[in-house]
């Protein structure tokens, strides 16, 4: 269903069909983040048409099956055993913080930041300086003063630059001069975003201020929107458990049973209840609405991801068994859609699973990962410390998880 608003000029979007649709036309242009240009201006997510396709395709060349395989397969197993152990040992952690430490280590090494001293106290600033990049991306939901908002968000930015971006790019070029030299080869060099573009400025030309953004993007939206997932997930799965006993062991030692227990989490909770797009030309949409250029549009992917007609009339409800019709993706329209679709959705959220699918060479993606890692650990909810709300801003985002381990 199409609904114009009183406006006239904003329609809101609220079945899946629909939404499919606006997501593949190129007249329509993204607008969620207009508010958040402090981080967020000039980043692959906000680019359109030859500049997006230009970003996207240098940016591709690291967001690849085989990249993903060594993260999931080689690197990130230990960070992640890292990250856990002090907690596994004190029997307890807030799941909200873990989330965000988590895949920050892990974004991090997507994004290209280093950590030369590797200490607590380096990666809490990188942690602070994180927590400031989400309140940019979110500006537009936030309920603090904006203006005053922004402009602290502006001067982490300039801080973090110069204590941790500038030194990963000296290091990075500094790989690249010795890799010309013959002393090094291309097994040696990072995997991560920050070299691609490094490597592929003869053909992007970022300036310092556009690639310091897409840089802080990659590092929140890595970090952010999958410790949402990871913390949403482990609270849907204890819920489904409690009701579900049975399936303990499943979630133990079954990665595609938690690999299919994330997606239904996104699909149900969405990194962005909504998406937006303003129309840089009129649109004519299959169902027969007209939109005119200018209108914005609005993708309500609450009521998108929950649609009868695609998901059953429990849509609404968590089912890991859920079976869906062909050509649906279990996390709905989660990553979005068309040329737009998530960057890093495989890595995150791993391959779609078939029913031929070999677990011994499936990519399930770093959440299932860490999810079903935790519950290898015993967590389980505070019965003394109920979860709450994040008040400061209007997304349905958990403030603390406090859980108990072991």
């Amino acid at each position: 269903m199409i609904t114009p608003e009183a406006s006239v000029a904003t329609f809101t979007i609220s079945s899946f069909e629909a939404a499919k649709d606006v997501y593949r036309q190129k007249d329509l242009r993204q607008a969620l983040y207009d508010e958040g240009e402090v981080v967020m201006s000039d980043v692959l997510v906000n680019l359109h048409g030859a500049e997006h396709r230009k970003r996207r395709r240098v940016e591709n060349r690291i967001f690849r099956r085989e990249t993903f395989d060594h993260y999931e397969r080689d690197l990130f197993p230990k960070v992640t055993e890292r990250t856990l152990a002090p907690y596994v040992v004190k029997g307890g952690v807030d799941l909200v913080h873990l989330g965000h430490e988590l895949m920050l280590n892990l974004a991090a090494l997507t994004a290209g930041i280093d950590r030369p001293e590797g200490t607590a106290e380096e990666t809490q600033r990188l942690y602070d300086y994180m927590q400031w990049f989400i309140k940019g991306a979110t500006l537009a939901h936030s309920t603090e003063d904006k203006q005053a908002l922004a402009a602290r968000i502006s001067q982490a930015l300039d801080e973090w630059d110069e204590e941790f971006l500038q030194p990963s790019i000296s290091r990075r070029k500094e790989a690249l001069a010795a890799l010309e030299a013959g002393e090094i080869t291309e097994n040696d060099l990072p995997k991560d975003v920050l070299m691609t573009l490094l490597r592929g400025n003869a053909e992007l030309d970022l300036p310092a201020y556009v690639l310091r953004r897409e840089i802080a993007f990659f590092l929140l939206a890595g970090a952010h929107t999958s410790a949402t997932a990871f913390v949403r997930s482990i609270d849907h799965i204890l819920g489904w458990l409690a009701d579900h006993p049975e399936d303990a062991g499943r979630v133990a030692t079954d990665p595609l049973f938690v690999q299919r227990c994330v997606h239904e989490t996104v699909r149900l909770n969405p990194s962005s209840p909504v998406g937006m797009r303003w129309a840089l030309a009129p649109v004519s949409l299959k169902s027969g609405t007209e939109i005119p250029e200018g209108a914005k549009v609005i993708i309500d992917l609450q009521a998108v991801n929950r649609d009868p007609e695609v998901f059953g009339p429990d849509a609404a409800d968590f089912n890991p068994y859920r079976e869906l019709p062909a050509g649906v993706g279990p996390f709905g329209l989660s990553f979005a859609a068309g040329i737009h679709v998530c960057i890093g959705q495989d890595l995150a959220a791993g391959v779609v699973p078939r029913t031929d699918t070999d677990p011994g060479t499936h990519l399930f993606g770093l959440v299932p990962g860490a999810v079903q890692y935790l519950f290898n650990q015993g967590v389980r909810r505070d019965p003394a410390n109920p979860p709450q709300r994040d008040a400061h801003t209007q997304r349905p985002y958990w403030g603390t998880y406090p859980a108990l381990l072991g």
